[in-house]
């Protein structure tokens, strides 16, 4: 296994009080000039960014710092906000800049014999362009590779000190040793950061924008339709990087804590390894033609489905085992299987125990939206964690039943739901029409009613653009790269971190069995608490479930759990505003605007 360190060393910070225990003082307006020693070994040249943000907020403003002196750098920011600030220097390896020197060094002194030295400028400039998420910059940085790789030495001279060649290779830096979504996510709290498939994506038929047949020069194709000449299942593809890059961010993830979930999808491109090799694991039409996957009416040309009854079944399955077996020894713990119900549940009994017998604390996520029996059959053979429902229970009354069948029958003893209130497939009609409030109350839910939940990336955007009439999303990045402002106006990065230290914070919410819903006299409003046996964390969770209007109602507390008396006053502190309430008795009022916050969630202290 390849074996990553940082290479880059910061040091010197200043200005810095005490180590960063006191704060510096600046006025509004005024610029603030920070320097650092910035060292790497070798002769690589260095990039370096200041960056600064009010203390609270998620985005960081950045700028370029510049080379004084004997590795001193230096950046200067202006502070706007009369607020209280944090500033940090990041930087990295500029693999281009350290080319073009060499190259221009080499050819200034005459060498002539550059042909390696031109495919890897080359191969840097191609590797830029699959980081560009811009078409025009894309094709543009692949005719600068194509011309370095074919040109005459003095042609790659002046190609690579081009003033647009530069502009483009700042603009898409491979910063290997910075992880910013990575960071992003632990700042709203999650444990775990969820990788659909990332494995070469095949060529034959692939799809275009939006699920299109017509797949356009630059569009990526469908992550799920796994293989090409790069590789299979135990490949990474090309243009996110290697096994070694794979390698570096799970050791990254790991220092901040946190998983990755890999998922695994059993599906093959016509362009993977197995259909040359093992073509009898595959449907076969009369024709002798292999077949591709269809879910009428959808249709799925650029994906073969394997067929777990074949003749050589016990090879196939032994094969599968292997490749989770395969990212186990590289670290991944979790899985979130795909379609897990289009294959024989003895399959997964062989599987799961197979892997767990070397690696038990392995975590398999049952991604089935199917029928109930199918999907209870799936929790019962070994998966940790179920999909649910909880995508389409909207209604009160739907919620409560759905749940309470959840946690107070049979299934709450096998049966682990995870729930998720979109995924890359499924944009439900709640968020697409209610809008920001909608997003809010369906994390909400989704946080407080199960110890496991998990968002999919946008999300936190609330971005609800749909396909007309269909519960999915229009230009979904399941088909083309997408550009986003991860600090776009109208995020709920912070409501979501609230969330999540709220559950951290308290070991009911961690609970699963304890959940029990309580009268509340209005039809949009959801009353339902968790607490623990000795009640010493009592949570008590009041929703409007109407994205569109201020709610209220009387709610009826349940006191006789944690021995209050109707007569006694208590107390209850919103965890999300902070604000405190004195209640007495059974009944009392609530009234929620999903415009300013849709819902409180409680802790009772008597």
């Amino acid at each position: 296994m390849a074996r990553t360190f940082p290479s880059v060393v910061i040091d010197n910070l200043q200005p810095l009080l005490d180590g960063g225990d006191y704060p510096i003082k600046r006025i509004v307006g005024e610029d603030l000039v920070v320097q650092a020693d910035i060292s790497k070994d070798g002769h690589d040249v260095v990039a370096a960014v200041l960056k600064w943000r009010v203390v609270g907020k998620r985005a960081w403003g950045e700028t370029p710092m510049s080379f004084v002196d004997n590795d001193r750098w230096r950046g200067v920011c202006t502070l706007y906000d009369e607020a209280i600030h944090e500033y940090t220097v990041e930087a990295w390896t500029d693999t281009f800049r350290s080319w073009q020197r060499e190259f221009a060094k080499k050819f200034e002194a005459g060498i002539s014999a550059l042909r390696s030295e031109a495919l890897e400028g080359a191969a840097l400039v191609e590797a830029a362009a699959k980081r560009a998420r811009d078409r025009t910059d894309r094709a543009r940085l692949r005719e600068f590779s194509e011309q370095i790789s074919t040109a005459a030495n003095s042609e790659i001279y002046a190609i690579a000190q081009s003033a647009e060649l530069e502009v483009l290779m700042a603009t898409y830096p491979d910063r290997s040793d910075a992880t910013p979504r990575v960071d992003d996510a632990k700042a709203m709290g999650f444990d775990v950061i969820y990788f659909p498939p990332i494995h070469p994506i095949g060529h034959t038929n692939r799809k275009g924008r939006n699920n299109s047949i017509t797949c356009e020069p630059g569009d990526p194709g469908v992550p799920w339709a796994i293989g090409s000449e790069a590789g299979g299942h135990e490949a990474v593809e090309p243009s996110l990087g290697t096994l070694a890059d794979f390698d570096w961010l799970q050791k990254e993830v790991r220092k901040r804590e946190m998983e990755i979930a890999l998922d695994f999808a059993l599906n093959c491109s016509p362009d993977h390894p197995y259909v040359k090799e093992h073509p009898e694991w595959f449907y076969r039409r009369p024709d002798g033609t292999i077949k591709y996957a269809e879910n009428p009416p959808k249709k799925y040309e650029d994906i073969y489905p394997l067929n777990f009854r074949c003749e050589n079944w016990r090879e196939l399955w032994a094969e599968i085992k292997s490749i989770v077996m395969f990212w186990a020894e590289r670290g991944v713990r979790i899985f979130r299987v795909d379609n897990p119900h289009t294959k024989p549940v003895a399959f997964w009994e062989y599987l799961i125990t197979g892997v767990r017998e070397k690696y038990p604390d392995t975590i398999f996520l049952s991604e089935a939206f199917t029928r109930p029996k199918m999907m209870k059959a799936l929790a019962k053979a070994g998966f940790n964690q179920s999909y649910t429902y909880f995508t389409w229970r909207n209604s009160k009354r739907e919620l409560i039943e759905y749940f309470t069948e959840l946690t107070q029958t049979e299934m709450s003893e096998y049966f682990r739901p995870n729930l998720w209130p979109n995924t890359p497939d499924i944009l439900p009609f709640v968020l697409q029409e209610g809008g920001r409030p909608a997003f809010m109350i369906r994390v909400l839910l989704a946080a407080t009613l199960s110890p496991l939940y998990g968002i999919y990336s946008g999300y936190e955007l609330c971005e609800n653009e749909a396909l007309p009439g269909r519960e999915e999303y229009l230009d979904s990045e399941k088909y083309q790269f997408k550009e986003r402002d991860w600090n776009a106006p109208g995020n709920i990065k912070d409501w979501i971190a609230r969330l999540n230290k709220i559950r951290k914070q308290n070991r009911a919410l961690q609970l699963y069995t304890t959940l029990r819903f309580y009268y509340a006299e209005n039809d949009a409003i959801l009353f339902y608490g968790k607490m623990t046996a000795a009640r010493d964390n009592i949570i008590l969770v009041v929703v409007n479930l109407d994205p569109f209007r201020k709610q209220h109602s009387f709610v009826d507390v349940p006191i006789e759990q944690f021995g209050q008396m109707e007569s006694e006053e208590y107390r209850v502190q919103d965890l999300l505003s902070g604000a405190m309430y004195t209640w007495r008795g059974r009944r009392n009022y609530v009234e929620l605007d999903p415009e300013i916050q849709p819902a409180h969630i409680f802790l009772v202290r008597r």
